[in-house]
This record gives structure tokens, C-alpha cells and sequence, in this order.
């Protein structure tokens, strides 16, 4: 698979962060991003030169056969589409009043400002599920928008949703490309779980832990990443989307294979932070943290939604 302006290897937030020994305060924030983001946190990036990236991704494979003595074989090559993804620029600056800082302490800026971070992850967070250019070009297609196809997968036809069938889920994870993650809403982790306890269903779970020492739960092995609410606190992975039959009545679970040649982030520079100091024109101390980044998938079949999936006990 050729691509086009790649200079590093693909690292998570989290070992970013570990690089980052000279800057306490881009350390810092940059830990705050992966911490409040279960995506964030399991996602690579590569760092790529430019503001977009050209790529082919795989559609089919080229042809093979058998020949027999003194024939020839049928000469075919394989499809690869182009494409290419843009960067786009994500960030915010932290304010902090001055008042707050000498009347409670230089410490609450750090306050304020994880929590302008957290908000800022937790806004990425939201479109890289549910992004859509279309809407608004200054964000980037987020899954729901990019898997078409095969690779979306109902949960049945029931009026309104179908109660999630682990004998649906591991046809979508069959269905992935060496597949390493679930990603759902805490409502879905809590219906798995319970399901895993009622030994008329089964679902077996295991539990590991993440890069933050949290456990964390598994199903035939691929770990769970658990999206809650956005930064206006609404549901990321509501059951508020369509059913077959078109109700506002259901929600998904994602199948993902993060990493080399499958769904990964891009970005240029990495997370930018920049202490401003107090601005002239009011009395406040900012800090602007700003990021090109982006992601890709480079496989049409790193991702596959589980969708129409019913507010409903889980079934075998």
C-alpha cells in the first residue's frame, strides 16, 4: 500500500506523550487528550508532511489460477482506489481570569484548563464517530458516514431495532479485518455484560487493562473502547438513530482494526501548545493548544458497523 508523505511511525497519544520530556505543560495536555478519550487513547498517528495525505486503498485482488504444460496463464492486476484525506485544525484557547489565578492559586489554570482539554477530546471524539463534511467542511467524515455497504451490518429487520444477537456481533467482527476493538456507548458495554451473567445467553467476557492501569472489558478477545457523551454532554452512541425501519429508535456498535493498514490517525506536528500569557486587551492568561490531524482507513474492511440495534436484553 503506497502513501504518500509519511514521515514517522503511527504512535498513540499516549506514547507521544512519553517523547515529550522537555515540555511538562504539552506532556501534560497531550496525556489529558488520550485520558479522556478511549479512541484517543488506542488510536495511532501518523505524522505526515503537508495538509493531506494520497493513498490507495485495496478493492480487489488481482486474479491467480492453475495452467497446465505449454499454456498460458490469464494475465489480470488487482483495483486500488485513490484517495485522500485532508487534515483538519482542531483546537481552542484555554482562558484563565487573572483574578481566579491570585486569589486561588497559580494551580487553578491547570484546573481550567483539563477541562477545556477534556471538552476539546471529547469533541474529537464525537466526529470521529459521527463527523460529516457535508455538514459542516471544516470537520472530517467520521464513520458512521465512511462504512457503506457490506461492511454494515444490521442487526435484523424488527420495526424500531432488533435486540443485539452475539451471533450478529460475530458476523461483524468476522467481518473485519483483523479486528481489535469494539466501540460502543456505556448502555451497550452494560447490556453485554449483563447478558455475560445470564447463562442463558452467555457472551463471554475477559477483562485487561488500558495505558492508564483502568480495566477494561473484552469480548473473544477484542477490547472494549467505550464512547459516553460529547463536550455538551449528549450521547455519542444514542438510541436515537434510525432503525430499518426508520424509526430514531436504535443505535450501533463498531468494529475496528486500529493500526498499520487498517483505521489510523494522521497528523502534522503533532499537538501544538503555546502559552500566550496575559492578553492586552483583558485580564486573562491563555494557553492555545491547536491540532492538524485527521484520520484514514486504508482497508475497506478495517471497519464495520453493527447498526439497528434495539435498547433490548441481548440474545444469543
Amino acid at each position: 500500500m503506497y502513501r504518500q508523505g509519511l514521515i514517522k511511525c503511527a504512535l498513540t497519544l499516549v506514547e507521544a506523550a512519553k517523547l515529550e520530556t522537555g515540555d511538562v505543560i504539552r506532556q501534560a495536555i497531550i496525556e489529558l487528550y488520550a485520558g479522556s478519550s478511549g479512541v484517543l487513547m488506542n488510536l495511532p498517528f501518523d505524522t505526515i508532511s503537508g495538509n493531506a495525505m494520497k493513498y490507495n486503498r485495496e478493492a480487489s485482488l488481482p486474479g491467480v489460477g492453475f495452467r497446465g504444460v505449454n499454456e498460458a496463464y490469464t494475465a489480470s492486476t488487482g483495483i486500488l482506489n485513490p484517495i485522500t484525506e485532508s487534515l483538519v485544525i482542531a483546537g481552542g484557547d484555554l482562558d484563565v481570569d487573572k483574578f481566579i489565578i491570585d486569589t486561588m492559586g497559580a494551580q487553578q489554570r491547570s484546573v481550567h484548563e483539563a477541562m477545556k482539554v477534556r471538552a476539546l477530546s471529547l469533541a474529537w471524539t464525537q466526529k470521529f464517530i459521527k463527523g460529516d463534511s457535508q455538514s459542516d467542511p471544516r470537520e472530517f467524515d467520521g464513520l458512521q458516514v465512511r462504512i457503506t455497504g457490506g461492511q454494515m451490518i444490521a442487526a435484523g429487520s424488527t420495526a424500531g431495532g432488533t435486540a443485539l444477537s452475539l451471533s450478529k456481533l460475530d458476523e461483524a467482527i468476522d467481518q473485519t479485518l483483523n479486528p481489535t476493538h469494539l466501540v460502543m456507548s456505556k448502555a451497550m458495554r452494560r447490556r453485554l455484560t449483563q447478558a455475560a451473567r445470564n447463562t442463558s445467553v452467555g457472551g463471554f467476557l475477559t477483562y485487561g487493562v488500558d495505558a492508564f492501569g483502568k480495566p477494561v472489558e473484552m469480548y473473544n478477545g477484542l477490547p472494549f473502547i467505550v464512547v459516553d457523551l460529547d463536550h455538551l454532554g449528549n450521547p455519542i452512541l444514542p438510541f436515537t438513530e434510525a432503525a430499518t425501519s426508520g424509526t430514531a429508535t436504535a443505535t450501533s456498535i463498531y468494529v475496528v482494526s486500529l493500526g498499520e493498514g487498517g483505521v489510523q490517525g494522521i497528523q502534522n506536528g503533532g499537538v501544538d501548545v503555546r502559552d500566550l500569557g496575559e492578553l492586552q486587551t483583558s485580564p486573562v492568561l491563555r494557553t492555545r493548544v491547536e491540532w492538524y490531524n485527521g484520520f484514514a482507513v486504508f482497508n475497506g474492511r478495517a471497519a464495520t458497523r453493527l447498526w439497528s440495534i434495539a435498547d433490548a436484553p441481548v440474545v444469543a
